[in-house]
């Protein structure tokens, strides 16, 4: 089965009640359907969306299942091997041995921890908003070990190397989809 994006967000809600991961979870979502189409999968773009909004499916109830509790969940409700894989392999290296193969799944990777790192700059700004925030200020974030430090900034420099952009890159393009999400305040 493969759940439309409504169809994963109402999955979520089952088992997340939190403001914060529901909020996370359409952001991510909005953020890999923008990938998607910027990425030439535009006819895949609600599969992509889907896997954002489930990556974190099990984090609210099972933090420390994270993943594992993941494929456990979808598999009872026989949701496509594709999906399931993918949500997994974005704890790789963390949680599972999931390496990311798909373009889809190394997005997820880089992404999911750096939309937090972005969110949390924009925060910061005067305009608490990601439309005037820029490449500069979020890297210089992401200097400071301190600032949203249970991002990852490994994770989110080993994504940009599995996708094969530098940093600059990888920032520049989550910032524009993010910018693009009616979900980011």
């Amino acid at each position: 089965m493969i759940p439309t994006p409504q169809e994963a967000y109402e999955l979520l809600k089952e088992y997340n009640e939190g403001d914060f991961h529901l909020k996370h979870g359409r952001i991510v979502g909005d953020v890999m359907r923008w990938y998607a189409v910027e990425l030439g999968y535009g006819d895949e773009a609600d599969f992509w969306q889907t896997v954002g909004i489930l990556h974190d499916l099990d984090f609210e109830r099972w933090p420390e299942e994270h993943c594992t509790k993941g494929i456990e969940l979808m598999r009872e409700r026989n949701i496509d091997e594709r999906i399931v894989r993918a949500c997994a392999s974005h704890g790789y290296g963390l949680r599972v041995d999931i390496q990311p193969e798909h373009q889809m799944e190394k997005v997820l990777y880089a992404t999911d921890e750096l939309t937090g790192l972005i969110g949390a700059a924009a925060v910061m700004r005067p305009s608490k908003s990601v439309s005037d925030l820029e490449v500069k200020s979020v890297k210089k974030k992401f200097k400071d070990k301190k600032f949203a430090a249970g991002c990852s900034r490994d994770v989110i420099l080993n994504g940009a190397e599995m996708l094969g952009w530098d940093l600059d890159t990888l920032l520049d393009k989550t910032i524009l989809a993010m910018r693009a999400s009616d979900n980011v305040d």
